[in-house]
């Protein structure tokens, strides 16, 4: 019951957290919000789980996960608010406030991958399964990596679009998520 009620209350709030994004399919923030809602589904699937035998090898794996999401996401917002020098007349699709980067950040993480956030999503999502593996589980976790390789590669394009032959050439050089390999 309380697993249901916090999907619920979360959905609504990712809802408006995307409502731009939700009125423009085919952006990324479109596919964000499906990964975002897949990762929340194994996050009610394994609440009840959340501090049961915390000592297990997968408890200990889904903490390591956690927190190397954590580091990333902060990183990476810092990065984002300091170089990528946000202004909020950018106005070139649904994006939300610390998205409007003017300038392409290439220093830092992302100096190797162009998409830490995400990067840290996918570590979060994963940490979320990795409290209580299970087929179920595992099929909501393949969908939201799978969302969020959709979502990265549809705000390639939008970043070419923005920044032209600058970020083809940062394509060239760093890798999606993972430093020198993918």
């Amino acid at each position: 019951m309380q697993e249901g009620v916090v999907f619920i209350v979360v959905t609504l709030v990712l809802a408006q957290v995307s409502r731009a994004s939700l009125r423009k399919p085919g952006s990324h923030g479109f596919y964000r919000f499906f990964a975002w809602e897949c990762m929340l589904g194994l996050f009610a699937l394994n609440l009840r789980f959340w501090n049961v035998d915390i000592y297990s090898t997968h408890q200990i794996i889904s903490g390591l996960l956690f927190s190397a999401s954590l580091f990333l996401v902060l990183y990476s917002l810092a990065l984002l608010q300091l170089p990528g020098k946000p202004d909020t007349r950018r106005n070139d699709g649904p994006l939300l406030e610390f998205e409007k980067t003017t300038a392409l950040i290439t220093t830092g993480v992302y100096r190797y991958i162009r998409h830490p956030m995400y990067g840290s999503l996918l570590l979060l999502c994963w940490g979320f399964f990795f409290k209580q593996p299970s087929l179920a589980g595992c099929i909501l976790a393949v969908i939201a990596s799978g969302l969020l390789v959709a979502t990265a590669r549809t705000e390639e394009i939008e970043n070419i679009r923005y920044f032209g032959e600058e970020y083809r050439e940062y394509m060239k050089r760093t890798k999606l998520f993972v430093p020198f390999i993918m």
